[in-house]
């Protein structure tokens, strides 16, 4: 750990550190991942949404972009996919930035819900009916606070958020926006449900279509790896230089996703790899190790819980292997200082 000052007379604030390996070792353990992981046939790939139900299901690919701006991949790393609930992480940031982190959690609630993501009775169970941004529910709620009067100006400020996030203009894939935007009723039940105990902040329906479009951009993994770089490097993308989110509130947003990134399967996860991580039904999960990168993998075959069956295993291995796993610790004494 090392201190930054504050400035101003301010204390210090002890923020995560340590590096990654070299750039050879790193490239050597992505394709080691690459290789050890393509093999895997279990899963299914999400077709309650029709348009995703046709994706190859042999696509993987893997990456890691570093604080320091440096990046890595093997496979599929430049395939794009949409981002899904992935975006929930970064909307959630972006919202944070715009309310403030006492209101952000006042109005949409932080802690994990221990139910599926689509989950109605989160929200019968939740007190004061609010869940936490990284399920539907929270997550329709922060798009609804997204800053603009009119649902095409919330939808921009998402889309250009997400682009600053990734470095370059996303853009929505209209095939699965339209296969969603037909199937998802059960998402608009739940904004209707949300709004009826005053914990949407726009028209359920509106809300509900800014959500779908957001969930409908297209990515890549290597975006996805430097979204997290930049959770990891206190809010500077470090490809861009831009700032798009303070400190702080990258500190907020990966506490959500650290404890709710994979819903009911959050406890395990940090178990086994010990890292905020958000995953998507496009078969996307992204991972940050603050202060060194992020880890993004794709591949479309799911376990039952939703999340990309060979991304959880290359994150397991390189969350090991590149010493990433931030609850990992050794007696003192046995580490270079």
């Amino acid at each position: 750990m090392t201190a930054t000052s504050m400035g101003h007379g301010e204390p210090e604030a002890w923020v995560s550190t340590g590096q990654l390996p070299t750039p050879d070792q790193i490239r050597a353990l992505i394709d080691e991942a690459y290789e050890r992981y393509r093999g895997v046939t279990d899963g299914a790939v999400a077709d309650y949404i029709p348009a995703l139900g046709v994706v190859d299901p042999a696509l993987f690919g893997v990456a890691v972009v570093g604080a320091n701006g440096r990046e890595h991949s093997a496979g599929d790393a430049m395939h794009p996919f949409t981002i899904q609930s992935i975006s929930k992480a970064f909307v959630f940031a972006l919202v944070l930035e715009a309310l403030g982190a006492d209101e952000a959690r006042d109005r949409l609630g932080v802690n994990s819900t221990g139910l599926p993501f689509n989950s109605v009775m989160a929200i019968e169970l939740q007190a004061g009916h609010s869940t936490n941004p990284m399920v539907n529910a929270g997550a329709i709620a922060t798009t609804s606070l997204a800053p603009g009067d009119t649902a095409e100006a919330k939808w921009e400020h998402v889309r250009e958020g997400l682009s600053a996030f990734a470095g370059r203009e996303l853009a929505m894939d209209d095939e699965v926006y339209a296969s969603e935007a037909a199937s998802n009723q059960h998402n608009a039940g739940i904004a209707h449900l949300m709004h009826s105990y005053d914990r949407l902040w726009f028209d359920p329906d509106e809300a509900n279509d800014v959500y779908t479009r957001q969930c409908s951009l297209l990515v890549t993994a290597h975006d996805l790896a430097v979204m997290g770089a930049t959770l990891a490097n206190g809010g500077v993308n470090p490809v861009t230089g831009v700032r798009v989110i303070s400190p702080d509130h990258c500190h907020r947003a990966l506490a959500v996703m650290m404890t709710c990134g994979l819903y009911e399967n959050s406890g395990e996860w940090l178990y086994e790899i010990g890292l905020p991580g958000k995953s998507g039904v496009g078969g996307g999960i992204v991972t940050v190790s603050p202060g060194k990168g992020g880890l993004a993998t794709f591949s479309p075959p799911l376990d039952a819980a939703g999340n990309s069956v060979r991304g959880r295993l290359a994150t397991a291995f390189l969350s090991r292997r590149l010493g990433l796993n931030l609850l990992a610790s050794a007696p003192a004494g046995t580490l270079d200082r």
